[in-house]
C-alpha cells in the first residue's frame, strides 16, 4: 500500500462509493416508477428458457422496492458516522485499530495486576507455580503453538521445546531474551565455497561421522578438512555448536531441518535462513513478541518454557 499515500486516492474511493450508491438509488427509480394499469398487458424481457419458461417485466413489490430504499438511506447514514469514505474517519472517529488498543488497555487494567505479582518472582520460581503454568500455558497456546505445536514439541523447522537441546541457551534469562527479542538465525549457503555437489556430500558424511551415524569414512575423511575450513567458525572445531550464534550441536541426534545425507547436503550447498522458505525451509523467523506482548506475559511464557525442559522432567 506505501504506492496509494496520496490524498488524491481518498477523494477517488469516496466519489466512487457515492456515485455507486446514487446511481443504485437512480436505478431502482427507474425500474419502479413506471407501472402497468390493470387492462395493460406486461411485456417480457425477451428472455426464455426451456422453450417456454419467460421472464415478465413485472415492476418490483413495494416492500421489496422500500426495503432497498432503506439499504441506500442506512448505508449513506452509515458512511457519514464511521469511515468508509477514503481518507474520511467517520463523525464517531472509530477504526478497527481503535477499538484494539481499547480494548487492550481494559485488558490489562483488569489483568495486569495478576501479571506483575508473577513477575515480581524468580522465573524458577513461578515455573514451579501451578497457578502461573497454567496461564502459561494459555499464552503459549495463544501466541506459540502454531510454530511449535500445542505440545511444544516443534516440527520440521522448529524446535522442539521439551527436551534440553537449545540453540541459543536454555537458561530462564535466556529464553525471556529469546521470546522478548526473537530470533533469526541465518545458515549461509556454502556449496561454491565447499566446492560443489561432492564437497558438500563429503561434509555432509563428516557430520554424520559427528553423530555416530553410519557415513563414507573416505568421503568423512577428506569432509574433515573442510568442515574445520568453512564450518567450524561456527559449530565449533568439535562440531557441538556456538549458542552465541545458534549454530547448532551436531554431535547429538537432534535435527532442526532433518539428519538424513540428502538433507544435510542440502543444507551445506543452499543454506537456511528462517525468514524465508530457502532451500525447502518450512520455518519462519522467531517474532520479537516484545513487541505485542507486555513483560508480565513475556515473564510467564518464559517460566512455563523453561518449566516443559525442566520441571516437567
Amino acid at each position: 500500500m506505501s504506492d496509494f499515500t496520496s490524498e488524491v486516492w481518498g477523494i477517488y474511493i469516496a466519489l466512487i462509493t457515492l456515485v455507486s450508491i446514487i446511481a443504485c438509488a437512480v436505478l431502482l427509480k427507474a425500474l419502479s416508477t413506471k407501472r402497468a394499469a390493470p387492462s395493460q398487458q406486461v411485456g417480457t424481457t425477451g428472455h426464455t428458457w426451456d422453450e417456454d419458461l419467460t421472464e415478465w417485466n413485472h415492476p418490483l413489490p413495494r416492500w421489496w422496492m422500500w426495503l432497498f430504499y432503506i439499504t441506500i438511506v442506512f448505508s449513506l447514514v452509515y458512511l457519514v458516522l464511521y469511515p468508509g469514505l477514503g481518507s474520511y474517519a467517520g463523525y464517531f472517529g472509530w477504526s478497527s485499530q481503535g477499538q484494539y488498543q481499547q480494548e487492550r488497555s481494559k485488558a490489562a487494567a483488569a489483568y495486569n495486576p495478576i501479571f506483575d505479582r508473577f513477575l515480581k518472582q524468580d522465573i524458577k520460581a513461578v515455573a514451579a507455580d501451578a497457578e502461573a503454568r497454567q496461564m502459561g500455558q494459555r499464552l503459549f497456546l495463544t501466541y506459540c503453538a502454531q510454530c511449535h505445536g500445542s505440545d511444544a514439541g516443534g516440527a520440521r523447522g522448529f524446535p522442539n521445546l521439551r527436551d534440553q537441546d537449545w540453540l541459543y541457551g536454555g537458561d530462564p534469562e535466556t529464553i525471556k531474551a529469546s521470546i522478548a527479542n526473537g530470533r533469526n538465525g541465518v545458515m549461509p549457503a556454502l556449496g561454491a565455497v565447499v566446492g560443489g555437489d561432492e564437497g558438500a556430500k563429503d561434509v555432509a558424511h563428516y557430520v554424520l561421522s559427528l553423530s555416530g551415524r553410519t557415513h563414507d569414512s573416505l568421503r568423512a575423511s577428506r569432509g574433515k578438512s573442510t568442515f574445520n575450513t568453512v564450518c567450524a567458525a561456527c559449530h565449533g572445531a568439535d562440531g557441538k555448536g556456538n549458542p552465541a550464534l545458534g549454530a547448532p550441536n551436531l554431535t547429538d541426534n537432534i535435527w532442526l531441518y532433518g539428519g538424513s545425507e540428502k538433507t544435510i547436503i542440502e543444507t551445506v550447498m543452499k543454506g537456511r535462513r528462517a525468514d524465508t522458505a530457502a532451500a525447502g525451509a518450512t520455518a519462519t523467523a522467531m517474532p520479537a513478541h516484545k513487541d505485542f506482548l507486555d513483560e508480565g506475559k513475556i515473564h510467564l511464557l518464559a517460566a512455563y518454557v523453561w518449566g516443559l525442559s525442566s520441571v516437567d522432567k
